[in-house]
């Protein structure tokens, strides 16, 4: 029974709500059969959809510091555990459940905060680390000192590639290095497990541990010996000749003892492979499918091929759905084989539909249902490795040893070879003949190499007809297409590739992407390139997950999503998503704007509309410049110094950090350089010159300046030389390309800016809408533009300044109230792409930025109910504490009483818990708001006269952009009827 103080704790925390427990809460038993642990045994857990999972014990006293650490040891193991709350009489302890194991003083180091068992130390415990603050990811803000960094995967991780760096320098190669190690960790598991136990390793090679096995070189040799036998090779090629030395044997067996692989100090705690999720030993694993780069450090490349694991589950959970169990796999690049493990973990789960698994149903699943391909025969091994333990541990009843006799997947179902190479020994098409079975597949998956070593350069064949499908850089569109031909009639595709090719301009590039999405049936498109920092660390590029054939019915529909920034998902390595970061791109308006992709992405359907508007009505900077003889053109480069360049000797030089926003610095150094790769022509470098820097600044506004003398340029700089008579355009484009409207351009057509890199391209720059000549130098706004920039060009410019330019820039393009408004937030969120804005980003709203969302989203509305004349809605936000996870904001309809639109917004203080107010909220629509708040979601609730939204306190959530797309929505669900 559940102890009534734990209970007391879990109510006045939202984890128990009205008496039941809240969302993937589980209690008592319910918890006891979802943890798999040695000695502790939790008394309830919440687990997220991401598999966060927060555990609760409960003491009649205090418990002792070394009985907290003997938990906190075994949860770490878990992985997926940030929090452990220990319960006693008068207080709840929360500890770290992500850093390291200490061997002293363990508990008081990774205890976070002491909460006192009173009501107000309660109410801050559930500011701190409620269910509220752990679902909408407040709690990451709270608890800045919690970080995966230091959790079992990456830790173990960066154990075994210092391990190896050490057998390699110790004489070992480094395939034999991989092979002990993979085969030393498999055997600890199997003791670990007491699959193997104590007994019976002593009749295989002589002593009951197997540290005391690996100091003695010929009992390891008949325990590998075994594991070879046992499982065919396939995991274990034959020992060379020799086999491992004792110095390397000692090595592992000092590691496995917890040893520092570096030092040699017995300073760790061992490993727990028996409590480590089987999910998480395979995919550490994935280190070994490539070989580092050579001039990598000990332990520096490791994250050069490692897929996350909420990385598989964000494709798989998204392609499982609906599915029978009885379906095919096929990863074309699989690497250390994580995508077929987790894909062999849920396959099973479906066959067994709650029911215990069955042996039988587990190794059919297996071995006709699970399928891949590597070029890397290093890979495919540890695929197997990986595919046996996770069939180990699914099988209910392991056995006794004799009973783990695998069938071999090498050769059958894990193929080495070159996908792309159609009749090759990695071709599934060739393999599958050479079986008798299918060439088609119902989930094809996998993360392909974006930029593939190990083919020889120039072979890179394709199928017939993709020739002029290949994108410009990297290969993962060429795998994409050749999945393709694998694809069954209802298959389901989930393939990580690179997001850069997804936004390029280039033709090739392109046409490419083209050729793609129109092959695919309902494409939905996941941009992650917010999370590039902790996804792939040695990566240079972004990723984008491309899923298709889980939405059969929304054809001719492109499903954009994109992941934004928080502190949650760079900590805790999880992904949070809100309605409002979906939005559907039709195919024909990506066919005649490629464009529209990625503003679908960073923009909504508001963006979406008034770049359609600016782009249709009015010419782009390349035609507007051309109608004055001019262009834009990139600077010199030094490079090999193959030309001549004397015709540019003592000019002044522009170089990167002299250029301010409209200020050229003043004692600019003289070109000397007699040679250069591309000098550039002398016109070039004409005055009057307009200059814009290829990197924005912090602002996220483009550094912009017009140059009254010649001036030479480095590729830092895009420059467009005027004629003399068109000085006048030159300082309005100068203003115009230095406002919040051009950053929001950028920010949802630039094909790299925001996506991998802060620069925009000379193509970005030509296609920005601006007016032309004539209209704008005449325009009385225009004249104003010109006065502002001439001011600027004098002194640096102030806030106010740019205010004024701003407003300005609007009122030469005629925005209305909400398209400046989507200018303005656009360059806000322009400025995630710097530190200091994506913490803005996830800062509390204020009230008053509250009372600013609820102005802008009642005139929203209020557009559309004036056509009947007689309602309005009025406006209230409710002041909660900064410290609280979700902020609520209410809008009553009401018949309208004179002719003035309502302007105020009403500030309710409450005096009740964020809980009781929605309780409150709930009862009266009829809608359990409390329970209804799960992951990232954002609730608009509509009743018969009012709506209420509720979503998580970060300001990203609340901007005005964000008002006019809740206001759209509401507007496109109606008003009538409660909807959640």
């Amino acid at each position: 029974m559940v102890a009534q103080a734990l209970i007391d704790v879990l109510e006045a925390t939202g984890y128990i709500d009205h008496g039941e427990p809240a969302s993937g809460v589980y209690l008592e038993g319910n918890a006891h059969a979802r943890y798999n642990g040695r000695d502790f045994l939790p008394d309830a857990m919440w687990r997220s959809e991401s598999a966060l999972t927060v555990y609760f014990k409960a003491e009649s006293e205090a418990p002792s510091d070394d009985q907290i650490a003997s938990w906190r040891r075994e949860i770490w193991n878990q992985g997926f555990a940030p929090l452990l709350w220990v319960v006693s009489p008068d207080k709840v302890d929360l500890y770290s459940g992500f850093d390291r194991p200490r061997a002293s003083g363990d508990a008081e180091a990774n205890r976070l905060q002491t909460f006192r068992r009173v009501d107000a130390a309660l109410r801050e415990l559930d500011s701190y680390a409620g269910r509220f603050a752990m679902e909408t990811g407040q709690f990451w803000t709270n608890a800045r000192t919690i970080d995966r960094k230091t959790s079992v995967d990456r830790q173990l991780l960066e154990d075994l590639s210092a391990l190896e760096t050490s057998l390699v320098l110790a004489g070992m190669e480094r395939p034999d290095a991989q092979g002990l190690i993979g085969r030393s960790v498999f055997a600890q598991y199997l003791s670990d497990r007491r699959i193997v136990s104590e007994d019976d390793l002593e009749g295989i090679c002589g002593y009951r541990t197997l540290a005391d096995v690996l100091r003695n070189r010929e009992s390891t040799h008949e325990l590998f010996a075994w594991l070879q036998k046992t499982f065919n090779g396939d995991m274990f090629p034959p020992d060379s000749t020799t086999g491992p030395a004792t110095d390397h044997l000692r090595k592992v067996a000092d590691f496995l003892e917890a040893a520092e692989p570096g030092s040699g100090q017995t300073s760790l705690f061992p490993y727990q492979f028996d409590v480590i999720p089987v999910e998480l030993i395979s995919s550490i694993y994935e280190q070994f499918a490539r070989p580092p780069k050579a001039s990598s450090k000990a332990g520096s490349d490791t994250d050069s091929f490692f897929t996350p694991l909420s990385l598989v589950s964000l494709v798989l959970d998204e392609l499982t759905e609906g599915l029978t169990g009885r379906e095919t796999v096929l990863d074309l690049t699989c690497g250390s084989g994580v995508f077929l493990v987790e894909a062999l973990r849920r396959l099973v789960g479906l066959r067994a539909n709650g029911s215990p698994p069955t042996r039988e149903m587990i190794r059919s699943t297996l071995h006709e249902q699970i399928f891949g391909v590597d070029i890397s025969d290093s890979a495919v091994r540890v695929a197997a490795f990986s595919l046996y333990l996770a069939a180990l541990e699914l099988d209910p009843e392991p056995g006794e040893p004799h009973t783990l006799r695998f069938d071999p997947l090498i050769g059958k179902n894990l193929l080495v070879g070159d996908a792309l190479t159609t009749g090759g020994p990695g071709d599934p098409a060739a393999a599958a003949a050479a079986l008798g079975t299918p060439a088609r597949f119902d989930l094809i998956v996998g993360n392909p190499p974006w930029s593939y070593r190990g083919r020889e350069t120039g072979s890179r064949p394709v199928s017939e007809g993709t020739e002029d499908a290949r994108a410009p850089r990297g290969v993962s569109l060429d795998f994409a297409f050749r999945a393709l031909e694998f694809s069954g009639e209802r298959a389901r595709l989930g393939l990580v590739l690179s997001a850069v090719q997804f936004f390029s301009a280039s033709g090739t590039g392109l046409r490419a992407i083209r050729r793609f999405l129109d092959s695919l049936s309902s494409p939905t498109l996941v941009n992650l390139s917010y999370h590039s920092n902790w996804l792939f660390r040695q990566g240079s590029m972004p990723a984008m997950v491309v899923l298709d054939g889980h939405h059969r019915a929304k054809r001719d529909v492109i499903t954009t999503v994109q992941i934004p920034w928080s502190p949650a998902g760079i900590r805790s390595h999880t992904f949070e998503v809100g309605r409002s970061d979906v939005v559907e791109l039709t195919a024909a308006d990506w066919q005649r704007r490629p464009e529209f992709l990625k503003a679908a992405f960073f923009g909504t359907r508001r963006d979406l509309g008034l770049l359609h508007r600016l782009m249709e009505s009015l010419p782009d900077l390349a035609t507007a410049l051309r109608s004055c003889g001019s262009q834009f053109r990139n600077g010199w480069t030094l490079g090999d110094k193959s030309r001549d360049s004397r015709h540019l000797l003592d000019l002044p030089l522009l170089q990167k950090g002299a250029l301010a926003p409209f200020r050229i610095a003043e004692g600019l150094p003289n070109f000397r350089e007699r040679m250069a790769e591309r000098p550039r022509e002398r016109s070039t470098y004409r005055a009057p010159l307009l200059l814009v820097e290829e990197f924005l600044d912090r602002e996220a506004r483009a550094r912009v300046a017009m140059a009254s003398r010649d001036t030479v340029f480095t590729k830092s700089f895009y420059g467009a030389s005027l004629p003399s008579e068109s000085v006048d355009y030159g300082q309005i484009l100068a203003a115009i390309l230095s406002s919040s409207l051009t950053s929001w351009f950028f920010l949802m057509t630039a094909s790299t800016f925001g996506v991998s890199i802060r620069r925009v391209q000379l193509r970005d720059i030509k296609r920005l809408p601006v007016p032309g000549v004539d209209a704008a130098v005449e325009n009385r706004n225009g004249q104003r533009l010109i006065r502002l920039a001439q001011e600027m060009q004098r002194r640096p410019p102030t806030r106010s300044d740019w205010l004024a330019l701003d407003d300005a820039v609007f009122d030469l393009y005629g925005l209305d109230k909400a398209e400046r408004l989507l200018a303005c937030d656009g360059r806000f969120r322009a400025s995630w792409q710097w530190m200091a804005g994506k913490d803005e980003s996830a800062a509390a709203t204020t009230t008053e930025q509250m009372i600013e969302y609820a102005l802008t989203f009642q005139a929203a509305v209020d557009i559309w109910l004036v056509a009947a004349g007689k309602r309005q809605l009025r406006a209230e936000v409710i002041a909660l504490p900064a410290d609280a996870p979700l902020r609520v904001a209410r809008f009553v309809l009401e018949d309208k009483v004179d002719e003035s639109p309502l302007a105020e917004v009403r500030v309710v203080k409450p005096t009740e818990s964020l809980k009781e107010i929605l309780d409150g909220i709930g009862q009266r629509l009829d809608v359990p708001l409390a329970t209804s708040i799960i992951g990232q979601r954002e609730l608009r609730v509509c009743g018969s006269n009012e709506i209420v939204l509720v979503k998580p306190a970060a300001r990203r959530h609340w901007m005005t952009v964000a008002a006019l797309n809740d206001a759209d929505t509401v507007l496109a669900d109606s008003l009538s009827g409660p909807t959640v």
